[in-house]
């Protein structure tokens, strides 16, 4: 069979792929070289295992959507006891289950509406925001899960418990003078707080009440990119992809964007897509990781949005700036567990979370504006498009912004 029909996926295409690995110099070499060197066998295997099967079922890859599914339904009820690790995130569980089934066209039942809701909402303190589990403290992370959440069950139902006046008191208490934001009462400081604060105020129009909420918070934001161009947790800490996005769409969120230095963090931000594997990682010199499908390319459509005033750059630019497919390839062919599930990279085991921002990355790499972008032979394996500054449908965010202007007064109760 002539393996080139499939001219898009590169280790079909391109007799030389393999040539992209790090050599394997015979000393000197660093420990994070000899992971590098490692981790890029074990995508090899998975790309050469790919090929020798595409030989025989030219329809690969595919998106397994039915075994995510159902792996996902398994967990959004009952999950083993080695979670109980997790006990202070059942929130974020609950929201990487249900933007993952979001995404993969799963359909809510009234019944399992009702549940989460009922769940999320004793979570939820009467002083404000939700803890990672009943009887816990409020903390920005969960809240921001808890909301998001509920915005993706996308009923009135849902949006209803959010106790929306003690919200804002207590996201207000978490502001500091200087522009900071604790993620909890006497916590820690980083920019996850600002995003996770800021976030949650969009969706629950928040700001209707306190026009200037966040007035301080932008320029402490802004000191947190680096001379790399990244953002990192607090200022003078290593550029980071998860901080970044936070970062990035937190300034996008209250139209600061344009204040931080934009061609920089572009510059930063491509260089973090792995050559050979395709997949992004978080950190300079540091090994491949699906969840920064996301965390890395979650960010490029809001670049677009802030390149888009320059007419050159929107005459040569109809896609993306990173390389979409090459991110596809290392999602479907590496990182798709044998019965459902996304894994970080090769030899890991499934979780929620990757699966969530594996597959919030897979629809970032689908669409850009009206392109669509598919390595695969058919539409069954495009998922749902998720909004790049909530990471929800936009159905959700949607609902959730005119859900809480329409009812002003009630929330006020």
């Amino acid at each position: 069979m002539n393996l080139s029909v499939h001219s898009n996926i590169r280790c079909l295409k391109d007799i030389n792929f393999f040539d992209l690995m790090t050599p394997k110099a015979t000393q000197d070499l660093t420990h994070s070289t000899k992971e590098q060197i490692n981790t890029e066998e074990l995508v090899k295997n998975c790309y050469e295992k790919f090929k020798k099967n595409y030989s025989k079922d030219s329809e690969l890859p595919f998106l397994d959507r039915n075994f995510h599914i159902k792996f996902l339904q398994r967990g959004i009820r009952n999950l083993p006891s080695s979670f109980e690790c997790l006990d202070a995130s059942q929130p974020w569980i609950c929201y990487w289950i249900l933007h993952s089934l979001y995404l993969l066209d799963a359909d809510f039942s009234e019944e399992l509406i009702d549940e989460v809701t009922k769940f999320l909402d004793t979570c939820q303190n009467e002083t404000g925001g939700f803890g990672g589990g009943p009887g816990q403290i409020s903390h920005l992370a969960t809240t921001y899960a808890a909301v998001n959440a509920l915005c993706t069950l996308n009923s009135d139902r849902a949006l209803k418990i959010i106790k929306v006046k003690p919200l804002l008191s207590w996201i207000k208490s978490l502001i500091m003078e200087n522009g900071e934001m604790r993620m909890h009462t006497d916590g820690e400081v980083d920019v996850r707080g600002a995003y996770c604060a800021i976030s949650v105020a969009k969706l629950c129009n928040l700001e209707q009440f306190e026009p200037k909420l966040f007035e301080k918070v932008s320029d402490w934001i802004l000191s947190c990119q680096t001379y790399e161009g990244g953002f990192g947790a607090t200022p003078f800490n290593e550029a980071h992809g998860g901080y970044s996005f936070c970062a990035l769409a937190a300034l996008k969120l209250m139209a600061k964007e344009n204040l931080c230095d934009i061609e920089k963090l572009t510059y930063w931000l491509v260089n973090k897509q792995m050559k050979f594997e395709g997949g992004f990682q978080g950190r300079t010199n540091k090994l491949v990781d699906c969840c920064y499908s996301f965390w890395q390319g979650g960010m490029f459509p809001i670049i677009h949005s802030v390149l888009m005033s320059d007419s050159d750059y929107l005459q040569e630019n109809q896609n993306w700036l990173f390389d979409s497919e090459s991110l596809q390839e290392y999602i479907l062919i590496c990182c798709q567990a044998n019965f459902g599930g996304i894994i970080d990279k090769p030899g890991k085991n499934r979780d929620y979370y990757h699966t969530c921002y594996g597959l919030s990355g897979l629809s970032v790499s689908q669409y850009c504006m009206d392109n669509t972008v598919n390595i695969c032979e058919n539409d069954d394996s495009l998922v749902n498009r998720t909004h790049p500054l909530f990471n929800i449908g936009f159905e959700g965010a949607n609902r959730a912004i005119n859900y809480f202007k329409d009812h002003l007064i009630e929330t006020l109760d």
